[in-house]
């Protein structure tokens, strides 16, 4: 989205953009980003911390976190941009106190319930957990506006009065519906515990049982080989279920598959299913928080599914491979309320918030 939306800013408002990273030495952007867009790699490293042990983590925190509020502050001195956009990770910390005379934005791109979570196991951590969200709520509110993607994100923040909703816009133009005609299932979304995945292969062994002429295909990247492991241990037929690294055509694979499936236990917004519907692709989710549910009306663009109901999961999947015309329906439906999610619809409510945050000055 960071790489969609400055290229959007750039190639069509005609903003002069900068995004600024602290990861990814020597690394290319997986996504494309337009050659207008200014790309800053402070080179720190964070990622060195998911190494290291619990001692040295908190020295290479502290150290790289200093080392990163002073090169931030020295390159929006620099440039002296207009606004400032975090996306709330480490500089929401300290990018108020930073004096570039920007405005201030941030934008949350995951459910309260999961920013910052902290697991609360003993008192020490529960008193900590007290007073980093204390911290967290102060910085929020010093913010120009905060911006968040769904109606349920708008109601996560009662504290707020700055904030706002403007949703993912999807990432390409789509000019032509699937032809829904491909017995083939596909889900986009990391290997990690809160997308799920391992859900979604307990539900395609039931699935597989009832009806066995289809293939569920997965891209992602993360480590791949727990959820191999779990398919030799439902006895998934591995011929007809695959697990693929990432893949940046995201849109061939939509238009290559008649159902899209979202088994995540929770998700700030769901862009993956705003793309699938784009493509006239129905889709089948749960019903985590928050996204889905601001996204998908169900049984008409598609379903929702209690969380973690994998029988009933199961039942949709195979009612959809059944009956082409309700695929077909419902593919028409979704693609019609994906329209909303034009990235010109989008950029302009963004336009909109720029202007007014300048206005109000």
């Amino acid at each position: 989205m960071v790489t969609v939306k400055a290229s959007y800013f750039a190639e069509h408002l005609g903003y002069d953009v900068t995004i600024i990273v602290t990861e990814g030495k020597g690394r290319s952007s997986f996504f494309p980003v337009s050659d207008k867009v200014n790309v800053v790699n402070f080179e720190l490293g964070f990622e060195d911390l998911w190494k290291a042990s619990f001692l040295k983590k908190i020295y290479l925190y502290f150290h790289k976190q200093r080392r990163f509020r002073k090169q931030l502050a020295s390159e929006l001195m620099r440039i002296r941009p207009d606004f400032t956009i975090s996306t709330l990770r480490r500089e929401i910390n300290f990018l108020n106190s930073i004096n570039d005379g920007s405005v201030k934005i941030g934008e949350l791109h995951v459910n309260r319930a999961n920013y910052r979570s902290v697991t609360v196991t003993n008192p020490v951590k529960k008193l900590f957990s007290h007073f980093w969200t204390k911290s967290l709520i102060g910085h929020l509110m010093k913010l120009n506006k905060m911006v968040v993607l769904t109606d349920n994100a708008l109601n996560d923040w009662p504290e707020i009065s700055n904030i706002v909703k403007i949703p993912d816009p999807i990432p390409f133009k789509f000019e032509i519906a699937c032809p829904l005609s491909a017995q083939r299932v596909v889900s986009i979304g990391r290997y990690d515990y809160d997308k799920g995945n391992d859900l979604l292969l307990q539900i395609w062994s039931k699935v597989e049982t009832r009806k066995n002429d289809w293939c569920l295909d997965i891209y992602g990247n993360g480590n791949r080989e727990p959820y191999q492991e779990l398919i030799k241990k439902l006895g998934i037929d591995q011929s007809r279920c695959h697990l693929h690294s990432p893949v940046s055509d995201v849109k061939a694979e939509y238009l290559n598959s008649s159902i899209f499936v979202l088994p995540s236990r929770y998700e700030g917004f769901g862009l993956v299913l705003i793309e699938a519907m784009a493509c006239g692709v129905p889709v089948v989710s749960f019903d985590c928080d928050n996204g889905p549910r601001s996204i998908i009306t169900n049984g008409e663009d598609g379903f929702l599914i209690p969380t973690f109901d994998i029988d009933a999961f199961a039942d949709k999947l195979i009612q959809l491979m059944l009956d082409k015309n309700l695929r077909m329906t419902m593919g028409e439906k979704a693609q019609r309320s994906a329209a909303q999610y034009d990235i010109d619809r989008i950029g302009l409510q963004w336009k909109q918030l720029f202007d007014e945050l300048i206005a109000n000055r």
